[in-house]
């Protein structure tokens, strides 16, 4: 089962580095192992930047290993400098913890905490937050090396630049502090984590074998990235979040729509819990033909219905087909049309004036900057308010033909939308 495991994350592209690959095999076929993850509160929410790491943890517990996802209250409260040129801003301690019980909650939906292998949620506040300074640099700081601290790319690279706090300087400590107190409570033998976090991983390493005389392992997974190199996991409209109210269902779905043809295969092998063969064959349609785009479409529905739920799948690819005329708009329910409508260009006017003609919203939109324009559109057959075409270039919409007694949707040919809302 653990050579299966290893061997399909390697197919995937999911390991990056791994201490001693024989000593690990054998622990995972020794039995169950406890392994953790942490997840620092720098937002209100994990955003698919971290769902990576997540699908990886589900991974080993579907396999039977013991998940242990760690939310820092602790070191949420200090930032870690992995990846950043400057100080973070330190947040309020009332506002980490907020954030933390928003965290936990998320990690909850992707594991499972019964059976044999039930994942144990851990707050490193818990054991961090007891210990005096004093104790803190006699019992752990007495066994780093500034030397070897120094030496860690995401140290080095700050020293070059404008210089690094001893706050964000003594993460690395913290996070090794982790490690061994989650080996010594649970007997947790493995970190992952992104890349980025090998230095810390290792640091934590170094510190259960001076402690304890033990022994554990690191693994950590690329750091996802577009084919053109660019960071993954941003909109137009930033980061995309796991929580639904900071980045809706439909939005979510239309995002994994929308990614680059060439992004689709290192996608599907990463986030995919679909089979070798179901993956392959999803990609050969990519190839031969694009246009259907069947491959994104399966990417979309399998995670919004992984982050989302299976009805928030359902509805938000019903509602991308309805807009576009390829289903029924009557079947949306309102809080997916109001989610895909704050996708698109739209306007409001008053429920106490009287309705402008499908001409004048359709500029008042923005989708055409004239109304001789809006006008030509209607001439050559490519309008249409919800779904229905239109043909007189004095049509106005009437109360009773808006969606849940609020929304017009107008459409220009096949693809350009805009939304109308009364208020």
């Amino acid at each position: 089962m653990t050579k299966q495991l290893l061997s399909d994350l390697e197919w995937r592209g999911l390991i990056a580095q791994t201490t001693d690959r024989a000593a690990l095999t054998k622990d995972l076929d020794a039995g169950p192992l406890s392994f953790y993850v942490g997840f620092d509160p720098t937002a209100a929410s994990l955003h698919i930047g971290n769902l990576a790491v997540i699908c990886t943890m589900r991974r080993f517990q579907q396999a039977g290993h013991k998940p242990i996802p760690l939310v820092g209250g602790a070191t949420g409260l200090v930032g870690d400098p992995s990846g950043r040129n400057e100080e973070r801003s330190l947040n309020e301690e009332a506002l980490v913890v907020d954030w933390v019980n928003r965290i936990r909650k998320q990690l909850e939906h992707f594991l499972s905490f019964e059976g044999g292998n039930a994942a144990t949620m851990a707050n490193n506040l818990d054991w961090t937050a007891p210990i005096s300074a004093l104790t803190f640099l006699r019992d752990i700081g007495k066994h780093f090396s500034v030397n070897q601290m120094l030496s860690k790319d995401s140290v080095s690279a700050r020293l070059d630049g404008g210089g690094i706090s001893y706050t964000e300087f003594s993460y690395q400590v913290l996070q090794a502090l982790d490690y061994l107190e989650l080996y010594k409570r649970y007997g947790c033998k493995l970190q992952m984590g992104g890349s980025d976090q090998w230095g810390n991983i290792v640091a934590g390493l170094d510190l259960i074998r001076k402690v304890e005389g033990g022994s554990g392992h690191a693994l950590t997974i690329p750091l996802i990235t577009k084919s053109d190199g660019s960071k993954f996991g941003k909109s137009v409209g930033g980061s995309v979040w796991l929580d639904p109210e900071m980045t809706s269902p439909y939005a979510f779905f239309q995002f994994w729509i929308g990614v680059d043809d060439a992004d689709v295969e290192k996608l599907l092998k990463v986030f995919s819990f679909k089979s070798h063969e179901e993956i392959d064959t999803l990609l050969i349609s990519l190839r031969e033909n694009p246009g259907a785009r069947e491959a994104h479409r399966a990417l979309a529905r399998e995670l919004t219905a992984l982050v989302h739920g299976e009805h928030h799948a359902q509805q938000s690819e019903a509602a991308a087909k309805a807009l576009f005329g390829q289903g029924e708009l009557s079947e949306l329910d309102e809080e997916t049309l109001t989610s895909a409508l704050s996708q698109l260009p739209r306007t409001e006017i008053k429920r106490s004036e009287a309705i402008p003609t499908w001409v004048d919203l359709l500029v008042a939109t923005g989708v055409v900057d004239s109304k001789s324009a809006a006008r030509r559109i209607v001439k050559e057959g490519g309008a249409y308010l919800n779904n229905e075409k239109i043909s007189g270039e004095d049509f106005v919409p009437t109360l009773e033909s808006a969606l849940f007694g609020r929304f017009f949707i107008l459409r220009k040919g096949k693809r350009d939308l805009a939304g109308v809302e009364l208020i």
